[in-house]
């Protein structure tokens, strides 16, 4: 299963559940399963054990859906991996007289992973690098921080539902060099999904 390493930072008020997103967005070492939402245009690998048949690589259709062998079509856009896993595994049980051999869903290119980066950087706009990534590696995409950039109040912007979240993460001291030799705080370094927008003042 693809893990991206990392938490949420302290989130801001514009209305949303702030346990339940902490909850979504906690690391995934934890429980040993994907955090990753998967986008459209990303490759993934599905394979049912045991059945050569039943083994594809797939990339996610503009409409957000995949087409996979004795299950049809499917609409997975916004679906983590594992709840992907078991809507094959629901489509399948029908097609075995006893248990379903175990379903694996892996993104190998998340070529749907697409975010903006403005502000005070050296080259804001807009990029879809195909791997996942974190807001540190954002920036740096971007040509790293303008010259009196704040460093230290880098806002993410993300869509949820109908709602947009706003949540700080402070990098001064990674650009810096200043860390310490200490531990990171993983606080500071938050995984990006489709659609964020990192705002460097």
């Amino acid at each position: 299963m693809v893990k991206i390493i990392g938490c949420a930072a302290a989130l801001m008020a514009i209305p949303f559940s702030a346990p339940a997103f902490a909850q979504a967005a906690a690391d995934p070492a934890a429980s040993g399963q994907s955090s990753y939402t998967i986008n459209i245009g990303d490759e993934l690998e599905i394979y049912v054990w045991g059945e050569e048949r039943l083994q594809r690589v797939l990339h996610v259709l503009p409409d957000g859906t995949i087409a996979f062998p004795l299950v049809g079509q499917l609409k997975i856009q916004g679906l983590l991996p594992q709840a992907v896993e078991k809507l094959v595994s629901e489509r399948l049980k029908s097609q075995y007289k006893g248990d379903v051999p175990n379903v694996t869903v892996t993104v190998r290119s998340a070529a749907g992973l697409s975010f903006s980066v403005v502000g005070k950087v050296r080259s804001p706009g807009s990029f879809a690098p195909g791997r996942f990534i974190n807001v540190l590696d954002a920036v740096s995409l971007a040509g790293g921080p303008a010259e009196f950039a704040n460093l230290d109040g880098v806002t993410i912007i993300r869509h949820k539902g109908d709602q947009l979240i706003t949540f700080k993460v402070k990098l001064g001291s990674l650009f810096k060099g200043s860390t310490g030799g200490g531990v990171l705080d993983k606080n500071n370094i938050v995984p990006l999904v489709a659609g964020d927008i990192v705002v460097v003042p």
